[in-house]
């Protein structure tokens, strides 16, 4: 909730979006952490005096934006009033946008999810016909809820490839050329004219819902790694998603991992989502089925025709050597480009999600012994590596959360 008018009008929004004041915002991102307050709870947190909280509190109340919903637990004297979101005056919306999937949820100002749906896609079909599905689906949710779409107050989209947060275009996105700097906020909002739409790259999504409900509550330095079609970080630095000067901080995929390794669709060699992430395992299965190294896969390929990195994993799940192998040595190579940032950075916790991560813990035990192995022993000594908790659900949570961190103008005093 930091952007100010200037960033607003900049992003091309149109709309009735409530302008709050900084230390309205102090009030809302504190309820929105930890749910209903009272005053004196938010003149604890926040560290305003009663005088100056309830006039806040009391134009907060006027403009509908939050409600009183009852009484709290008495601390010797008059039970408190608690205060929490209005869930009748408005919505905002997350979208998941990945390279074979979208996924679309609805929530109130209090991020509970009401309505969601899933549907498999493909990135490569352009930006109209992907930006039309969401439209679609989002009207759907809306339409079981009786909701007006101009009671949205903002969409929240994770999109796999490199943004440019403050315009919210891709820049040369490897995996969807088509959508080369394509105005999603604007197409978007043929449906939702009162909605802001604030657009990320999908990594930096998942690490957000990570941090806001996931294994990342209360962490404050991060990394959040999602190991799918493509490879790529989210960076949680003091509490909030790090996206550098471009807003590109986190394209770990494109970084060396293997000088011999295959060309990446960026044009390099050895780039590591190239020789690590699902294509590059699918396509050492086939070899391997191939070669005979491999009963299992082989049996699988002949079926289907062609082999995914599902296929290694119920292989790995069937004690196939050959399988394991391919596992290893994905986990061996990611975690090396790991280890690297450990040492730069320091996290407390690295998080491994994206449909890869459903592969079986092998790959997490050898991205670990990695970084164990070659980051430095006070970098290590604290840190946890992990799977992610949310799972898939990680895009989806985050896109909500990054929804309601936009869902108000904050005005300049």
């Amino acid at each position: 909730m930091a952007d100010d008018r200037g960033e607003l009008l900049a992003a091309g929004q149109a709309g009735n979006i409530a302008a709050i004041l900084a230390e309205e915002a102090e009030i809302i991102g504190q309820i929105r952490r930890r749910g209903a307050l009272s005053r004196t709870d938010l003149a604890r947190l926040t560290g305003y005096s009663r005088a100056k909280i309830t006039p806040l509190v009391g134009r907060l109340l006027a403009s509908g934006i939050l409600e009183e919903i009852g009484d709290g637990a008495s601390q010797g004297g008059r039970r408190p009033r608690l205060i929490h979101f209005n869930s009748s005056q408005g919505c905002v919306i997350g979208v998941d946008i990945g390279a074979t999937s979208l996924d679309v949820a609805l929530a109130d100002l209090a991020g509970q999810i009401g309505e969601r749906v899933s549907e498999p896609t493909d990135v490569r079909l352009g930006p109209e016909a992907v930006l039309d599905r969401v439209r679609t689906c989002a009207e759907a949710l809306l339409a079981r809820r009786g909701i007006d779409p101009r009671q949205v107050y903002t969409l929240g989209v994770g999109v796999p490839g490199p943004v440019q947060f403050a315009t919210g275009l891709l820049i040369a996105p490897p995996l969807m050329p088509r959508w080369e700097r394509y105005p999603i906020a604007a197409h978007l909002r043929r449906s939702f004219p009162n909605a802001r739409v604030v657009v990320d790259n999908d990594v930096n999504v998942m690490a957000l819902g990570e941090l806001w409900r996931g294994a990342g509550v209360g962490v404050e330095n991060l990394i959040f790694v999602k190991i799918g079609t493509g490879i790529g970080a989210g960076i949680v630095c003091h509490g909030a998603v790090y996206r550098g000067s471009s807003g590109c901080a986190g394209d770990i995929g494109h970084i060396l991992a293997d000088p011999g390794g295959a060309v990446c669709t960026c044009g390099n060699v050895g780039c590591l989502e190239a020789v690590a992430a699902a294509p590059p395992i699918a396509a050492r299965a086939v070899a391997a089925a191939e070669a005979g190294e491999s009963a299992f896969l082989a049996e699988r390929l002949r079926a289907a025709g062609a082999l995914t990195a599902a296929d290694v994993a119920d292989a790995a799940a069937h004690g196939d050597l050959a399988a394991l192998a391919i596992i290893q040595r994905s986990g061996r190579l990611i975690g090396d480009v790991l280890a690297s940032l450990v040492n730069f950075f320091n996290p407390g916790l690295i998080l491994i999600g994206g449909g890869v991560s459903q592969i079986g813990n092998q790959l997490l035990a050898n991205i670990r012994q990695r970084i164990l192995r070659r980051s430095t022993p006070l970098a290590t000594r604290d840190l946890r590596v992990e799977y992610a908790s949310l799972g898939l659900d990680a895009g989806v949570t985050g896109a909500v959360a990054l929804a309601l961190e936009h869902a108000f103008v904050v005005e300049r005093g």
